[in-house]
């Protein structure tokens, strides 16, 4: 399903020079102290509130669907944090890229590693479960000190040179990455009693998948973790990162969810989905807010995304 992969090297014509600019400019701000480093992010992030009214109506929609209790500046100001969480999360790409491992290390305090190292010794292969949290990139690096080898599951993009940019960035800490698709190949890695990187919160619509309440509104949700447990024959260990105020950083692994899978893959699913909610209410700025996360919905329920003109 991969395909042939070809080295970034290649990617040299000219329609990619401006991204090869904005990696140059990345490299030399994660050159600078690490408060520095992450005030330009926040500075990209009020850039694109400025100017990115689409998403910034998708934020907010998400933010009024999840959250009605907040007044609307309240909701307001959340949508404004979560930019600057998304400006910092380019910086941190960059940081997981080329910062030292001292370094990382130096500013997470990570808990919980012995769930992983428990699971793996009882001679299972263990699915490294979490969610799309805008600090998930730096905080791969971080896991990939402290336990085996393990591979990551990653999403291709439209466009081939930024597939392999996300996918170079995110093998400085997987072995191997493995496209989300790709079942068999995740299976195998399990099977062999290795570790997979998965993070299945994002909208789906396709066979497999279920309407699940997030934050009590309807969302659609894969239930293939349940199926990937029992094919891999697989632990499954929760991991949730998060941005402290001091702009260090805690990285949670819970233990393994035990009885699981069960013979009932939607009951399974809403204990991620359960445990994902109490997670975003300790940092709701730092959830890929951004992503049309009720999308995709059978006939039936509400399209929430079209009136968003008064959101922008």
């Amino acid at each position: 399903m991969s395909g042939e992969r070809k080295p970034l090297s290649s990617y040299w014509s000219p329609r990619y020079w401006p991204v090869w600019l904005g990696m140059g400019l990345l490299r030399l701000i994660c050159l600078l102290p690490h408060r520095m480093a992450l005030s330009f992010g926040r500075l990209l992030g009020r850039l694109a509130h400025r100017v990115g009214g689409s998403r910034r109506a998708v934020v907010r929609r998400n933010i009024e669907l999840c959250f009605p209790d907040l007044s609307p500046q309240q909701r307001d100001a959340l949508a404004f944090e979560h930019f600057l969480a998304l400006g910092m999360t380019v910086i941190e790409m960059g940081l997981g890229r080329w910062a030292s491992d001292r370094h990382l290390n130096s500013i997470t305090k990570l808990t919980g590693i012995e769930h992983v190292r428990n699971a793996l010794e009882s001679g299972k292969g263990v699915i490294l479960l979490s969610a799309h949290f805008t600090t998930l990139e730096i905080m791969g690096r971080v896991l990939a000190q402290n336990m085996p080898p393990f591979d990551a599951v990653f999403r291709r993009n439209r466009s081939e040179f930024m597939t392999e940019l996300q996918r170079t960035g995110r093998e400085r800490s997987a072995e191997s990455t493995i496209e989300k698709r790709d079942i068999k190949k995740m299976v195998r890695s399990l099977r062999a009693k290795r570790s997979v990187w998965y993070a299945p919160d994002q909208s789906y619509n396709r066979k497999g998948s279920e309407v699940i309440r997030f934050f009590g509104v309807p969302a659609m949700h894969t239930t293939a973790t349940s199926t990937l447990a029992r094919l891999g024959d697989a632990a499954v260990v929760p991991f949730f990162p998060r941005r402290l105020k001091d702009s260090t950083y805690e990285l949670r692994l819970l233990p393994a969810f035990d009885n699981f899978p069960s013979d009932d893959p939607v009951a399974d699913t809403k204990r991620y989905v359960e445990l994902l909610e109490e997670h975003v209410r300790t940092c709701p700025e730092q959830y890929f807010w951004v992503h049309r996360k009720f999308k995709d919905l059978p006939d039936g329920h509400p399209d929430y995304y079209a009136d968003l003109d008064a959101l922008k």
